[in-house]
This record gives structure tokens, sequence and C-alpha cells, in this order.
């Protein structure tokens, strides 16, 4: 029997193995044919624009299909990797989370939406090990559940709301955790603190309030916090100073008060160190100064006091010092000098006294200094380019002295050079002045001195330079070596001799200022052939001969002041018929005859004309009425016959100009619908277009009509009809009579009014092209770049060259047409009627935070506005999109997240994002981004001025190569 048992064994096992195999294909099968099916369900749910699933279907396993990945030993699906294929849909509860092996699963940088299914957590397979979410469209509430196993959760950049779930606790193996950039609201749950395997804590840009935990002792694990962007309160807890695995802590954008710990200087692995933009106090720890291994330290925008210690020193692997904005007192301190690595020291605004250290830069790696808007004092040091990277440099505002170093001369890095108001004395150099990428350069405001005029200049980059208030002396140099000068700035200087006719050729001049010289000779005629200036002051000189007429050829010169000189002959009548002149001051000077009463001479002060031998003029030139002449000879007679063909001429000539001039004027036109009051500022309007016109245009559905055929140009014009016209009060029409004054390429321009004592209507020009709104979505990045500086330099039109200053109001996409050349043109609020669309503007998501609380506008207001707007052609997201929240600065407060802490790729708007197209410039992109956090500046004194931010975009737009990663200095 033994025997027989032992015979049978052998049967027994290879019976049990062939069972064990049946069985097991079974199971495999069996789990295959379930992954087929939800893989399946999961493609049919969803839209896959770019056909990334196309092979999904049974023409090769699915194993083969894209994005699937199995394991090797079983042939189940292991990974599951969709991520940037551009797939949109809704996400079902019995979707691919419950493929039963699967370990890692990638959605993440598409366009899913809907609310994340509420069984994620609960009933996902328990293999799961990585899944990440990030950048779709997902609303609703995070789920509650968890996954035990779950090693990284990834739910960043979606619109998810309401609390985080105190369930997140049970996480328990998590090692990497994003919630950041949702609209997330409440505390910091306690229980996040028993997640202690968790390495990677992101929860930045929501709006989360409260304290940050003080259990975050617990989590030895942690490598990297990131809560900024938030409104988070309270102190930083002395607990953070035990995270001693901690690389990287940013709490910045927050509400945090009282002291920086002394416990963070435990933080031996410490690299990156971010708390700027809270409310902290108190002097820096000198425990901070013992992180060897920083790299980056930003401090600013706090009320931090007290000195900078010496103790800096110790981190020799600095390579960022932001502490601007505090209330720093003492020193710089020369510790500085000997840490080789510091690229960026930003230092200004703060109450910094003494000197500069000399040996700074020497041993350093420099590429920005900022030291502007202290109390320094000494000498500017030799060293500070000796790393050759130096590209800015700025350090206006203190009391510093001497001659600008010769260093700087031979710095041919240098981009950006500010040292106005301070106490500089000496000549530039010869090399100085041929610095090859130089594109702004302010000495103003100093002690500087020399003859300039001898030298030779070559600064082909040069867009802006200002020599103002110096004590330069001799002629006045040639050329500047570029062509690209748009800001001339050489006032209050003691130049003589005569105006460069060459000056002539600067064809991108808008500013220009001799003011304040001795200069003599005549006005070239040659300025005549700079088209796109807009401010002109020769005032205060000793100019002499007559107003050039060609004054009256410059398309959009706003401003003239040609004030206390020398000059004779007659005001040209050509000056009153130019439509963008504003402002125009020809005091104290020999000039006579009778003064234009019309354009802007309109309502000119008597100050403007006073001191010369005019007449006439409107009523508040306060001029005397011009003589008629009597008792006139009879030779005079005689030779009137003699030229009687050329006098013919001039009448007629006279005819034309005069019913030119009554085209402008107010006319009383009668029809059957009652008397209008008919009034054009454009006088080939008034030839085209008639009351029946602009009543019939009124009554058609797009407003549009074409005028009066009879016209030699077809033209077209849009009619808005004036609501309640009882209530509109009668300033009004005075300031709109104003506004048709304006002129300007970037604006759609008022042309008329109609008005009845029952109907008012107002007739603009009509602008073939799209909204903004309409099409950013279309645009390149070369033409977002070309609507971005026309809308900045029509703001600089009406906040600098009108005057007063005219306000937008509503600064948003629906008011900027962009016409076939891609030209925006901004339309204007009406002023002073709190009518209906200005009621909805103090509503707008574009409205200023002081604005919405005051109702009152201002130009700091028009700058926040046009912050937001280039947010939006940066990431083509609106400020009233769901995921910033119900708070209107939350597109703010994402794009400074986004700035700060985030690739380039994750917040652009794919259509500019580099690599997709060939003409997008990295630094460009985020260049702008920085112009438009500092446009959208919370505190409306810090928001730059328009002048300001047209340089500064223009500068943006030139750049080739800067660093990248920092923060704006207040030297916009």
């Amino acid at each position: 029997m033994a025997k027989t048992g032992a015979q049978a064994s052998p049967v027994v096992v290879f019976s049990m193995f062939m069972l064990f195999i049946v069985l097991f294909f079974s199971f495999v099968v069996s789990d295959n044919g379930k992954e087929v099916e939800i893989l399946l369900s999961f493609k049919s749910s969803i839209y896959d624009p770019s056909g990334f699933l196309s092979n999904w279907d049974s023409s090769a396993t699915f194993c083969q299909w894209h994005g699937v990945t199995c394991n090797n030993n079983l042939s189940h699906v292991d990974k599951l990797d969709l991520s940037a294929k551009n797939l949109t849909g809704k996400l079902v509860s019995s979707s691919i989370f419950h493929l039963p092996f699967i370990q890692t699963l990638n959605i993440s940088n598409n366009q899913f939406y809907g609310e994340i299914p509420e069984d994620i957590f609960s009933s996902s397979s328990s293999s799961l090990r990585f899944l990440n979410l990030s950048n779709n469209n997902f609303t609703g509430q995070i789920p509650s559940g968890s996954i035990p196993g779950l090693e990284v959760l990834d739910l960043s950049n979606n619109m998810l709301s309401g609390k985080i779930p105190p369930e997140i606790g049970s996480f328990y193996s998590l090692k990497f955790l994003d919630l950041g950039g949702n609209v997330l609201v409440g505390e910091i749950p306690v229980s996040i603190t028993n997640i202690t395997s968790l390495q990677f804590l992101t929860l930045a840009s929501n709006q989360l309030v409260g304290p940050i935990p003080h259990g975050l002792s617990k989590m030895k694990s942690l490598e990297w916090i990131y809560v900024g962007y938030n409104n988070l309160s309270g102190q930083i807890p002395e607990e953070i100073g035990m995270l001693t695995s901690l690389n990287h802590l940013d709490l910045v954008y927050n509400n945090l008060t009282g002291e920086i710990p002394s416990s963070l200087g435990n933080l031996s692995d410490l690299q990156y160190l971010f708390l700027y933009q809270n409310k902290l106090t108190g002097s820096i720890p000198d425990s901070i100064f013992g992180l060897k291994k920083l790299v980056s330290l930003d401090l600013s925008d706090n009320s931090l006091s007290g000195e900078i210690s010496e103790l800096v020193i110790h981190l020799q692997n600095l390579e960022i010092l932001h502490l601007f904005c505090n209330i720093f007192t003492g020193k710089i301190p020369k510790a500085l000098t000997s840490l080789p690595r510091l690229q960026v020291l930003q230092l200004w605004s703060n109450r910094l006294s003494g000197e500069i250290p000399e040996s700074l830069g020497r041993n350093n790696n420099l590429t920005i200094l900022d030291l502007s808007t202290n109390n320094l004092t000494g000498r500017i040091p030799d060293g500070l380019c000796s790393s050759s990277r130096l590209f800015k440099l700025i350090l206006f505002s203190n009391s510093l002295e001497g001659a600008i170093p010769k260093n700087l001369s031979t710095c041919t890095s240098l981009q950006r050079v500010r040292l106005q108001n301070n106490r500089l004395s000496g000549e530039l150099s010869s090399e100085f002045t041929k610095l090859p990428l130089v594109y702004f350069l302010d000495v103003s405001n100093n002690d500087l001195s020399g003859n300039i005029g001898d030298q030779e200049w070559d600064m082909p980059a040069l867009e802006m330079l200002s020599l103002a208030g110096n004590r330069f002396s001799g002629r006045l140099p040639n050329s500047f070596g570029s062509q690209k000068i748009e800001d001339l700035d050489l006032s209050g200087n003691g130049f003589s001799g005569t105006i460069p006719r060459s000056f002539g050729s600067l064809t991108e001049l808008m500013q220009f200022s001799l003011s304040a010289n001795k200069l003599i000779g005549e006005i070239p005629e040659e300025l005549s052939s700079c088209k796109k200036l807009v401010s002109l002051d020769l005032s205060h000189n000793q100019l002499s001969g007559q107003i050039p007429s060609g004054f009256a050829e410059m398309p959009v010169l706003s401003q003239l002041d040609l004030s206390d000189n020398q000059l004779s002959g007659e005001v040209p009548p050509q000056l009153g018929k130019m439509e963008s002149l504003i402002q125009v001051n020809v005091s104290h000077n020999y000039l006579h005859g009778s003064l234009p009463s019309t354009g802007a001479f309109l309502a000119i002060n008597s100050s403007a004309v006073s001191g010369n031998d005019l007449c006439g003029g409107a009523e508040t030139s306060g001029l005397p009425p011009c003589k008629k002449v009597k008792n006139l000879n009879w030779w005079f007679y005689v030779a009137c016959s003699l030229v009687a063909l050329v006098l013919l001429a001039f009448a007629a000539f006279g005819f034309i100009f005069i019913r030119k001039r009554n085209n402008l004027e107010l006319k009383r036109v009668e029809n059957e619908d009652g008397i209008w009051e008919l009034q054009f500022f454009d006088s080939n309007v008034s030839k085209s277009v008639t009351v029946d016109d602009i009543t019939l245009s009124a009554k058609q559905v797009n407003g549009i009509c074409r005028g009066n055929k009879s016209s030699a140009n077809d033209f077209q014009f849009v009619v808005k009809e004036m609501n309640d016209v009882n209530s509109i009060p009668s300033s009004f029409w005075s300031e709109i009579k104003q506004l048709g004054k304006l002129q300007h390429p970037n604006l759609v321009n008022l042309i008329g009014t109609c008005r009845s004592d029952k109907n008012a209507y107002l007739v603009y020009e009509y602008i073939k092209g799209k909204l903004l709104s309409e099409i950013l979505h279309e645009l390149t990045w070369e033409r977002r770049r070309k609507i971005a500086m026309g809308i900045a330099k029509a703001l600089k039109f009406l906040h600098s060259y009108c005057s007063p200053s005219i306000i937008v109001g509503d600064m948003s996409p629906e008011r900027v047409i962009v016409d076939g050349k891609d030209e925006p043109r901004l339309r204007l609020s009406l002023p002073g009627l709190l009518s209906t669309e200005n009621k909805a503007f103090i509503s707008s998501a574009y409205v200023a935070p002081e604005t919405r609380e005051s109702k009152d506008m201002s130009e700091k207001s028009d700058i926040y506005g046009f912050g937001l707007i280039l947010i939006e052609l940066l990431t083509g997201k609106s400020p009233a999109d769901a995921e910033f929240g119900d708070q209107h600065q939350s597109m703010v407060e994402w794009a400074r997240y986004c700035y700060s802490d985030c690739h380039l790729d994750m917040w652009v708007d794919p259509m500019i994002r580099p690599g997709h197209a060939s003409d997008v410039n990295h630094n460009q992109i985020v260049e702008t981004l920085n112009l438009a956090l500092h446009c959208t500046a919370g505190d409306p004194t810090a928001r730059p001025s328009a002048t300001d931010v047209s340089k500064t975009l223009q500068s943006a737009f030139r750049i080739t190569s800067c660093v990248s990663t920092l923060k704006l200095s207040s030297s916009v």
C-alpha cells in the first residue's frame, strides 16, 4: 500500500498544478477583461480632439495602448499616463480609478471638469500609489475618505472649493501633497500633522485663514512647505524649527505677525526662506545667519527693523538677498562683500545710512544691485561690476557723491542705470557714453558737469536718457548714437549754442525737454519731423526767430512750451487747428499779432500768453481785442488793386478756412423731429454727416451708418444714444467737448454730438475690428505685445499729456477694440455720469479695490485695470473666472503665486507658451507679468505712473536675457 501511495503522489501533484494553472489564467483573463472594459468605458465618456487614444481598440493588446503601461510579470495595467493630452470631459465614479492593479494614475494638464467622483478615496484600487489630477478645471469639494497606501496626491491648479477635509490626515503614507492654486477656505486642519511621512506640502494660493498648525513639528520628514498667498494669521510657529530636513520654507503673502522665530536657525538644510509680504516685526534673528546652505533669502515687504548683522558672512552659498521695503537702519554690512555667489542684492526703501562697502562687487557675482531710496553717503564703489555681469544698477535717491567710477564706464553688461537724485560730480567719461547695451540712463539732479557735445556718443540701445538738473555746458551733441530714443531730457543745465538740426532724425522721440539752458538761434524746422513727439519743452532759453509752422504738422503733439525765450513774429494760426494740441505756453517772448482763438488756444490761461504784444484770442486769454486799421492811405488802395488776383486767391482760401471753422461750431438744425444742436470735432465729418444720418443710424440694430454719400469719402460712424436726457447736467456737454478734441491713434475718437430736448446722441468713428475679449485666445505673442503697448501709449497720453488728465474708468478688454492692423483702440467712459454703464463698472472685476470702496476713479485705478489686462494677455484667464473665487483680487494673488513659485508652463496661456510658438521670448513674458503685479499693487501709491508703465513695457519687450526669477524692484 505504501508503494502504491508513493506512485500516486506525482499524479496528484500534477493534477493540482494543472488546476492552479487553469484557475490562474481564468483569474487573469477575468481581470484583463475588466480592465479593458474600464478603459474603453473611460474613452467613450471623454472628448479626445488630438486622437491620442485612437489605438484603444482591438487592433492592439491593451498593454500597447497609448499611455498604458503593464507590469512585467502579469498583464495588468500598472500605470496610466494621460497627462497634457488635451482631453476633455467629466469623470464618473466607475472610471479608471477602479483599475484593480493600477499604481500610477496621471491625468494632469488636461481640460477635465466637473466634480471629482465622491468615492475616489473610498473605493479606488488599494494598489494606487501616485495620483495626479492637477491643472484641470475640477470644481466642488475635495472628496472625503483616504487611500492609506497613496504616496503622491496632486490636486493643484483646479477650481476646488470648500474646506480641506479632516480625513486628509488618514493618508498615512503620503510623501507629496499639493492642494495649491484652488479656492479652498477655512483653516488648515490639524489632522494634516498626522501624515508624518510627508516630504512635500503645498497649500499655496487658496483662501485659507487662521494659524499655521503648531503640530507641524511631528512631520519630521518635511523638506518643502509652501503655504503662501493665503490669509493665514498669527505668528510663525516656533515648532517649525524642529523640521530639520526642511529645504524650502515659503510663507509669503499672508497676514503673519510677530517676530521671526529664532528656532528657524535650526533648519540646517534650508536653502530657500521666503517670508515676504507679511506683517512681521522685530529684527532678523542672528540664528538665521547660521543657515549656511541658504541660496535665497527674501524677507522684503514687512516691518522688520534694526541693523543687518555682519553675521551674514556665514551665508557663503547665498545668491539672492531681498530685504527691501522694511525699516532697516545702520550701515550695509561689509560682510556682504565676502559672499562669492551673491548675484542679486536689493535693499531699497529702507533707512540705511553710511557708505556703500568699498569692496562690494569685487568678490561677488552681482547681476542686479538696488540700494535706492535710503540715506547712503560717500562714493559709488569702483568694483561693482567686477563680475562683468551687472546689468541693473539702481542707486537713486540717496546722498552719494564723487564721480561715476571708471569701472562702471567699462561695464559693457549694463542695461539699466538709475543714479538720479544724488550729489554726484565730475564728468561723464568717454567710455561711459559708449556702453552698448544701456537702454535706460538717468543721472538727473546731480552735480555733474563737462562739455558732452565734444564727446562721441555711441549707445545704440538707448531709449531713455535724462541728464536734467546738472551743470553740463557747451554745445549739444549732434547724436547720441541711437535712433531708438523715446525720452530725452537735457533740461536744467547750461547748454549753449543752437539746437542741432540732426535731432529731427530722432523718429521715435516722444518726450523732449531742453528747458532752462542757454540755447540761442532759431528753433530748427527739422524738429517737426519727429512725428511721434507728444511733449516738447524749449522754455527758459534765449531762442529767437519765429515759431516753426511745421509744428502744426506733428500729429500727436500734445504739450508745447516755448515760454521765456526771445521768439518773434506771430503765433502760426495753423497751431490753432491742431487736434492733438492740448496745452501750449508762449509767454514772455516778443510775439505780436492775433492769437488763434481755436483749438488749444480756445481756453488758454492768461499766464500762458502774457509778456508779449499779442491781441485777440478767447476771453480766458486776458488779451486786448485786436484793433482795426483806419484811414488807410491812397497808396494802399493802389497796392491792393495791383495784387487783386492775389487777394482774391487769399479770399477764396479764407472762405474755405472760415467754412471749415464754422463746421466745427455748434449749429442748430431743424427737422421733422424738432430742433437739434449739432457739433462736430472734425471738419471732414461735418461735411459728410447730417442730423438725419445720425437719427437713422440710432434706429439701426448695429448703430453703424455711412453718413452722407455726397462726401468724397465714404465715412462710417457709430451712434450711441444717451438715456434720460433731462437728467444730464449741463457740465457734461462741456466735458464731452474736451473729449472730442482728443486725437490719438489708440483711442476711439468722439467725432460729434447731436441733441434735442428729447434725445441726445454721441457720434464715434467706426472701428472695424473685434473686442479684445473676443479674440484674446486667438492672438500670437507678437500681436499681444502690440496690443499691450498700444493701450499703454493711450494711457500715457491721457494721464500725462492731457490737462487735466483724463481717466478711462473701466479699464477692461470690453473697452478695447482691436482693428485690422492689430492696433488697440480704447473707448473712454463718459464723464460725470452715474449712468447704468458706470454703475456696472463699479461692480466690474477690473475695478481697483479702493475704487470699489470709495466709488472714486483715479489714474491709479486705471493702472490697476491695465495690470489685470496684462495678466489676462499672459495667462488667458479672466478675473471673473470661477477659479479665483468671489474676491476681486484673487486673480492677482494667483498671479503673484505663479510668478514667484510656478514654472512658466504652469500659468502662461498655451497659445503663447515658449516652444509652442516661435515668436515667444521667455524673459519678455516673465518681465511683463512682473510689471502687471506692480500695476495691481494693493496700495495705489505703489503703482507706477502711465509713463513708467510705458517705459517699462517697452524695456520688457526688448529683453533678450535676464534673471527671470526675481521680483520687480521699486525702480519700475
